[in-house]
């Protein structure tokens, strides 16, 4: 097979962290408040203006709040748990390794009692109808690492007892997020916003608010956990008074992003952005015989981090061994072309591959890493073929 004449503008489709936005480059962050501290006036405006952003283009309910946090996702996630969980039936949806964690921290760390884990293999969800409304429920709503994500909320009951505590980390401004649904939303910087990491985000409903003011968890909080003070919420939290000292250059970066995003028409064109990238994947996989999506579900297809099996009759006759040394040398091949970074499937997933689709990945460079995929796969099946 000829080599493709032309390459990918940007060879990052890593899933996370992701891509920057189209145009980005280190003058775009020139106006960081470095220097000054998290508590100065302009330092904290810059923190409200994220949030303020945030709640905007993803049209967030207006009794909704919006904090920023220590640790990215996992910090917001794990802060979530510490803080709400215990004081009712906890339900756990796994199907990936995040959620997973989610599963374990619940067990073995919070040590929940009434706690039930639903566990799915990688590319399938659980059973979403044994989800029980009496109880909280802990969820990712796209499985980073397995390329399934849920296809909607309507699993989830409106006259709801329990909390959702939703892990949405590549899934925000990517997906219409059904907020009334969603009681803690959590997600990160550096996955579809495509800035600097170490810091996340949470938002709360009225629900999860009234929960963190009348329930005490019996369980020690280190104080970069805590949103609560003598039972009331810590409101500062919530307007760029963040817990501990947070990267103002990363805040720039995050600025820099969701100004881009409101540009080009806000969530409603990030979320046509991932799922042009994903149409663009979808047609290559059913022209192919070779790869085909890990999720086995159509509406379960991830927009964002879409995972792929190889199904090639020749890979799947090599040992698992060799399988992963197949992909390490096709994956050689675009990385040393400065074709595509990156994107080697989860270490705890199938062996595969995985290409981030989020918005800030232009069409056209995910529809030439399809043709250098072809011509690197054509290449390594020569090389073993020879061998053989």
């Amino acid at each position: 097979m000829p080599i493709p004449q032309n390459k990918p503008n940007n060879p990052c489709f890593s899933s996370g962290p992701c891509a920057k936005r189209p145009g980005w480059n280190i003058n775009s962050i020139v106006n960081a408040e470095i220097g000054r501290s998290h508590r100065s006036k302009n330092a904290k405006a810059k923190l409200n203006e994220v949030i303020l952003l945030t709640k905007e283009l993803l049209e967030i309910p207006e009794d909704y709040l919006v904090g920023i946090v220590p640790g990215s996702d996992t910090g917001a996630m794990e802060m979530a748990m510490w803080n709400l969980l215990g004081q009712r039936g906890v339900d756990v949806l796994s199907w990936e390794s995040f959620s997973k964690d989610w599963a374990t921290d619940a067990k073995e760390q919070l040590k929940l009692e009434n706690l039930r884990i639903f566990h799915a293999d990688y590319g399938v969800l659980p059973d979403l109808s044994q989800v029980n409304s009496d109880n909280d429920v802990v969820f990712a709503y796209n499985g980073t690492t397995s390329g399934v994500r849920v296809p909607n909320c309507d699993w989830i009951s409106d006259d709801r007892a329990g909390l959702t505590i939703c892990d949405a980390t590549s899934a925000v401004f990517a997906n219409n997020l059904d907020w009334k649904k969603l009681d803690v939303t959590t997600f990160s910087w550096q996955k579809v916003m495509g800035s600097e990491g170490a810091h996340g985000m949470i938002i709360l409903s009225p629900r999860a608010v009234e929960r963190l003011e009348t329930y005490e968890p019996n369980r020690a909080l280190p104080k970069i956990f805590r949103l609560t003070n003598n039972g009331k919420l810590i409101k500062g939290i919530f307007s760029g008074s963040t817990i501990n000292t947070p990267s103002m250059i990363a805040v720039e970066d995050a600025l820099d992003s969701l100004n881009w995003i409101k540009s080009i028409g806000g969530n409603k064109a990030m979320i046509e952005r991932s799922n042009n990238n994903l149409n663009i994947v979808k047609k290559w996989v059913e022209n192919s015989d070779r790869i085909s999506f890990l999720a086995e579900e159509q509406d379960t297809i991830s927009n964002t981090s879409i995972c792929l099996k190889i199904i090639d009759k020749t890979y799947n006759e090599l040992d698992s061994d060799v399988q992963q040394t197949f992909i390490k040398d096709l994956l050689s091949i675009l990385e040393n072309e400065e074709v595509a970074y990156d994107i080697a499937s989860y270490r705890d997933a199938p062996t595969g591959i995985r290409i981030w689709g989020g918005g800030t990945v232009e069409a056209d460079d995910t529809r030439l890493l399809m043709e250098w995929i072809d011509y690197a796969f054509s290449e390594i099946l020569l090389k073993y073929s020879k061998a053989a």
